[in-house]
């Protein structure tokens, strides 16, 4: 390949708002917006790539606008001179730096990806195993509501084809059955599963998986602790899918051989980017588990570089995807790539396959070069 190299960096900062209104998890964990971070990786070839790392609160993972946005910083001289097509190489120069801080690993890996595909006019998915899907099912989540507001949220977004929903669960384990049960009768030809967001303690698990033991319902990450999520193994045949707890490849595998689940969540943010959560989603076929790949949040930028981990992935082994521009009112790229009646795609351009419109952000925060 010829010679290339990175030669400058810019930052951008804008706001997401979350179109439904008010997105609310367990424990209390509520926003009606979340900051994100935009990344434009420049080359001396004039080939340039955009990443995001957006947060979706300080106490969902440990991450916070703050740090992400620190991390930025610190990161970016770090690569100024660097092929961006080295993607292991980068990976470990970024660790050699910062222990942990995988939302902002995640900005620069994804940008570098999207040069890489750039370079050799190539989709990111053709070069991370090959389109193996066009036809990508979509979820999305049930905020933590009243069960009236639940079902009208389930109502209006069916009738846009969305048919597989995830319903946040995680306060009070008796009301939360109560209102996933009835969101399940409600609608019967409609997919669901639930999710604590890790918000249970042991106790709440118990007491919530005993009171949906009869529905055909999987629960993600009722703990957060990997041990206690196996000891609920011994109270309930429920399937379990871990996310919040699953950093690394040997907590896959205690996920699958400590915890039984399964499957798991691959999230880009929580793991550094594409180059990572290409290796998990690997190993998890290998291992003969089931994932949902998405992200922490995020908008256009995000959706894309989902969409294609997810288009690569084996489809029998991939449960869902989430195009997170669907979750949100802003669109720096014209709200591509966009799910229609329910189903998902990833872009067929070159690296992303998207085009940001920078006249939407402003001046960059911090540039480097």
């Amino acid at each position: 390949m010829t010679a290339m190299k990175i030669s400058a960096i810019e930052l951008y900062e804008y706001d997401l708002t979350y179109s439904h209104g008010t997105y609310v998890m367990s424990k209390g964990r509520s926003a009606k917006q979340q900051p994100s971070n935009l990344v434009r990786v420049i080359t001396d070839s004039g080939i340039e790539g955009w990443g995001e790392a957006a947060t979706l609160s300080g106490n969902y993972l440990p991450v916070f606008a703050g740090s992400t946005r620190a991390a930025l910083r610190e990161l970016a001289p770090l690569l100024i001179g660097q092929d961006p097509r080295r993607s292991t190489h980068l990976q470990r120069l970024m660790a050699s730096v910062l222990m942990g801080q995988a939302n902002a690993k995640n900005a620069f890996d994804v940008a570098c990806w999207d040069i890489f595909g750039k370079s050799v006019d190539l989709p990111i998915a053709a070069l991370i195993g090959g389109v193996l899907s066009t036809d990508l099912p979509i979820f999305e989540a049930v905020p933590l509501s009243s069960t009236e507001e639940s079902l009208d949220y389930v109502s209006k977004r069916s009738a846009q084809g969305i048919m597989r929903y995830q319903i946040k669960i995680g306060d009070d384990p008796v009301n939360d059955a109560a209102r996933a049960r009835a969101i399940v009768k409600a609608f019967p030809d409609i997919f669901f599963f639930v999710d604590a967001n890790a918000g249970y303690t042991l106790l709440e698990a118990q007491i919530a998986m005993r009171a949906l033991e009869d529905m055909n319902l999987y629960v993600e990450q009722p703990c957060r602790d990997l041990a206690d999520c196996a000891m609920l193994r011994k109270i309930s045949g429920l399937p379990i899918v871990l996310d919040e707890a699953i950093l690394t490849h040997a907590d896959l595998y205690r996920a699958k051989y400590e915890v039984n689940a399964a499957a798991v969540n691959i999230k880009l943010g929580r793991l550094g980017g594409i180059t990572p959560a290409v290796a998990m989603r690997n190993t998890a076929q290998d291992l003969g588990m089931h994932f949902c790949i998405e992200d922490v949040w995020g908008g256009d930028v995000t959706a894309a570089a989902v969409s294609h981990v997810a288009a690569s992935a084996f489809p029998e082994n991939l449960m869902h995807t989430s195009f997170f521009n669907d979750w949100t009112n802003e669109h720096v790229a014209g709200y591509q790539p966009r799910t229609r009646n329910g189903r998902g795609a990833a872009p067929t351009g070159p690296g992303l396959g998207i085009t940001v419109d920078r006249s939407l952000l402003g001046a960059p925060v911090a540039s480097f070069s």
